[in-house]
């Protein structure tokens, strides 16, 4: 293998070497540039950022030799960073220890993985706090200031924020002791058959699909969701069942795997094998009629943090909270009855 290129300036040139004769343009920049991802490669050819004998490339090209190759934009990331943004927070509770925020889904907690390197950086939770408030705490680290528990990006409802770090131990001394009470709102797939029960499944990473989780490896993180039905819906759009679901455990994921771990994959969560779009299988009556045979899709997931129980991390004293439903799942669902 050839030693790693030390990125100095741009643009970076190189020629192609009996060592790249059959490598595929990708894998020889991933060995040939230091601390370079072959993801990121692949991301900087799509982008054009990489010319192969001055034109763009596909990241598939088998090298013959001879070739040079021209890289037009800096190969390593930046490092991620929260910037301080001044995005409308809906704040449901405050005082000076910590916050509770109604997030919507859309907006990622802190900075992660993107397309862009602005879209790893901007329109975070993050980001919106350091705008909004004062003091956060810094355990997290530079990158998560007063985050003590995590919501996914699509999911919305009640989060946590810490203001300060003594703050932040006793809130996270809660979660670890499974003392936090924690109520979702999800609409899924099918009926679910019995009336309540507890899904006690470990949770892995997916080997195959790293951006997904798995209940179907051993050895993965202990996760306990319990469930309780509250409505059957039988539609023209299929059969779905709204549940109100309380999580022991706070696992990545862990409601969607579990959930489809069942069978019943959450409304609008195609990661885990809910369909893009539903499909009617009966047509509309009465006032809906003129909707015709119209599917229904849901860009986000049908799952809401809508209850938070929870000691004050000072006083002591119980502090209970609701969100209600968000107007596009209420919308969603009167789609789905109509």
């Amino acid at each position: 293998m050839a030693n790693k290129r030390a990125i100095r300036e741009l643009p970076i040139t190189m020629l192609v070497g009996m060592e790249g004769i059959g490598k595929r343009l990708d894998q020889f920049l991933a060995c040939r540039v230091d601390h370079v991802s072959r993801s990121r490669v692949q991301q900087l050819i799509s982008d054009e950022k990489i010319l192969v004998n001055g034109k763009p490339a596909r990241a598939s090209l088998k090298l013959r030799g001879g070739e040079r190759i021209t890289i037009l934009a800096e190969p390593q990331r930046p490092p991620l960073k929260a910037i301080a943004e001044d995005i409308p927070l809906d704040i449901v509770y405050e005082d000076d220890n910590l916050a509770v925020i109604n997030k919507p889904a859309g907006m990622m907690v802190h900075a992660g993985a993107g397309a862009t390197d602005d879209a790893r950086n901007r329109g975070t939770l993050v980001n919106a706090l350091l705008h909004h408030m004062a003091s956060l705490s810094g355990i997290s680290g530079e990158l998560r200031p007063g985050i003590v528990h995590r919501l996914d990006k699509d999911t919305s409802g009640l989060i946590i924020v810490a203001k300060n770090d003594e703050a932040h131990r006793k809130l996270s001394a809660q979660f670890s002791a499974r003392e936090v009470k924690k109520k979702y709102v999800a609409l899924v797939h099918g009926w679910v058959k019995k009336d309540s029960g507890t899904i006690d499944q470990s949770i892995s990473r997916d080997r195959l699909r790293r951006t997904r989780m798995t209940t179907r490896l051993s050895g993965g993180r202990s996760a306990v969701t319990h469930y309780r039905v509250v409505r059957r819906l039988d539609t023209r759009f299929g059969k779905f069942t709204l549940l109100e679901i309380k999580i022991d455990t706070g696992r990545t994921h862990q409601i969607r795997v579990h959930m489809a771990a069942m069978g019943h994959p959450v409304v609008g969560d195609t990661t885990y094998g809910a369909p893009l779009k539903m499909k009617p299988k009966t047509p509309p009556s009465g006032r809906n009629r003129e909707k015709g045979g119209a599917p229904v899709s849901l860009t986000r997931n049908f799952l809401h943090a809508a209850e938070l129980e929870f000691r004050h991390p000072r006083s002591g004293q119980s502090i209970s909270l609701k969100s209600p439903l968000p107007s596009e799942l209420q919308e969603s669902m009167r789609e789905i009855e109509s």
